[in-house]
């Protein structure tokens, strides 16, 4: 074997060693998010994806060698990649916890992300169906067993403001009839108590009665797929989107638009922003707000299309 060849081999060695190394640091740390954070899977799949851009930076030294103007470098690089300031902003997040760590448990000696801000991005408001839209998605007629159960899950986001992950988690006990409520658990294994609307509490008894037929479905979910298992949030996002085409709505339907509107709407009738803070398990109040832009957009439309003096003349 040359000299060259024996070079190469090596170089190749130590690559694959590090790449090993990067590899088994990475999962100790998520298995750690995921035992004392309760992080859920989707969210741990997300940390891996970012972090796995991180580690494809330094491919040929170890991560705890990086310095912050290698990160600041990186970072201008994926932003002309075209990512947006908000998703960079999310990678520094979990790349700042991934320091952390590896300085308590891995011997790393500095954090380089701790000083490095994203780009800034245009602030987008979330989409939301109007009171008219969004009661057409979940006018389903339920002729079978499968519409029956979309019909319930539809009103239930639109009733109680749930997240794909909080809705598809839920087991038949957490529903409380009797009071009208919803018992969640959301981000971080904080649980919180919805309240459930008549519509909602209507379709999801004509669901249990639906359920109960099912040969060998899955007793621990309130709602399953055709197999029996509990249903997965794929398969909602494809469902809603089938019904909205059938119920001839031209936005782009998934579940968190329904979540969208069900704040949108609250805040309109009610302008209490701690009230919508607490249904929808936010940590933060200004996260919140962001519906009372939202509620200011939709009232301007509204007095834009109905006041006469309001309206723009048309170009001639």
């Amino acid at each position: 074997m040359t000299r060259g060849a024996q070079r190469g081999g090596k170089v190749e060695g130590e690559s694959a060693g590090l790449r090993r190394e990067h590899d088994r640091l990475l999962r100790g740390y998520l298995d750690q998010l995921v035992e004392e954070r309760r992080m859920s899977p989707h969210t741990a799949t997300n940390y891996e994806r970012d972090l796995r851009t991180l580690l494809q930076s330094c491919a040929e030294r170890h991560v705890k060698e990086m310095r912050a103007h290698d990160i600041r470098r990186y970072i201008g690089t994926l932003h002309g990649r075209g990512l947006s300031g908000r998703s960079l902003a999310r990678m520094l997040s979990a790349w700042r916890g991934f320091y952390r760590y590896l300085a308590r448990h891995h011997g790393a000696t500095h954090n380089p992300c701790l000083d490095i801000r994203a780009p800034k991005s245009p602030k987008r408001l979330p989409q939301a169906l109007s009171p008219d839209e969004a009661s057409r998605l979940v006018a389903i007629e339920a002729q079978d067993t499968w519409a029956v159960r979309d019909k319930a899950i539809f009103e239930l986001f639109y009733s109680s403001g749930l997240r794909l992950s909080e809705l598809t988690a839920l087991n038949p006990y957490d529903v409380d009839a009797a009071d009208a409520t919803v018992r969640v658990t959301g981000k971080g294994g904080k649980t919180r108590v919805v309240p459930v609307g008549r519509y909602a509490l209507e379709a999801l008894r004509a669901w249990m009665e639906a359920r109960a037929g099912i040969p060998g479905h899955d007793a621990e979910a309130l709602f399953v797929s055709r197999n029996g298992g509990r249903v997965s949030p794929r398969a909602v996002q494809q469902r809603m989107k089938t019904w909205a085409l059938r119920q001839g709505l031209t936005a782009n339907a998934h579940p968190h638009v329904l979540r969208h509107s069900f704040a949108s709407h609250v805040l309109q009738s009610s302008g209490d922003l701690r009230a919508v803070q607490e249904m929808l398990g936010h940590a933060s109040i200004s996260t919140t707000q962001v519906y009372t832009h939202l509620d200011h957009q939709y009232l301007a439309k509204v007095y834009d299309q109905a006041h006469p003096r309001a309206r723009r003349k048309k170009s001639a």
